[in-house]
C-alpha cells in the first residue's frame, strides 16, 4: 500500500494563491502517474490536473492557465500550485497515485476561496 499525505490547504480570498503538496511513501514513486482531483458537496469528484511519469501534464479546462503541477522524484513529492483562485475552486483536493495495476488516494485537504 502506498501512503499519500496532502498538505497546504486553507482559506484564501479570490485572486489568491495556494500551494498543495502530496508526499508519497513509495520507493517506486517515479513510475507512478500522479493526479490532483477535487470534490465539492453535491458534485462528483473531478480531475483537476495530472502529471505522468514522463512529465506530461494535463489540466481541466477550468484551471488551465491558473494551476501548475510538478513533481520531484527524488523527494517523492507532487505539487499543485494554484493562482488566481476563484470561489468555484472551493473543494476538498485529493492526491492520486496510479500505475496500471493499482491506484491510491490521499486523505484530502480542504481549499476554501471566499471573501
Amino acid at each position: 500500500q502506498v501512503q499519500l499525505v496532502e498538505s497546504g490547504g486553507g482559506s484564501v480570498q479570490p485572486g489568491g494563491s495556494l500551494r498543495l503538496l502530496c508526499a508519497s511513501s513509495s520507493a517506486a514513486f517515479r513510475v507512478y502517474d500522479m493526479g490532483w482531483y477535487r470534490q465539492s458537496p453535491g458534485n462528483p469528484r473531478e480531475m483537476v490536473a495530472t502529471l505522468s511519469q514522463y512529465g506530461i501534464p494535463q489540466y481541466a479546462d477550468s484551471v488551465k492557465g491558473r494551476f501548475t503541477v510538478s513533481r520531484d522524484n527524488a523527494k517523492r513529492t507532487f505539487t499543485l500550485q494554484m493562482t488566481g483562485l476563484k470561489p468555484e475552486d472551493t473543494a476538498v483536493y485529493y492526491c492520486n497515485s496510479r500505475v496500471p495495476q493499482f491506484s491510491y488516494w490521499g486523505q484530502g485537504t480542504q481549499v476554501t476561496v471566499s471573501s
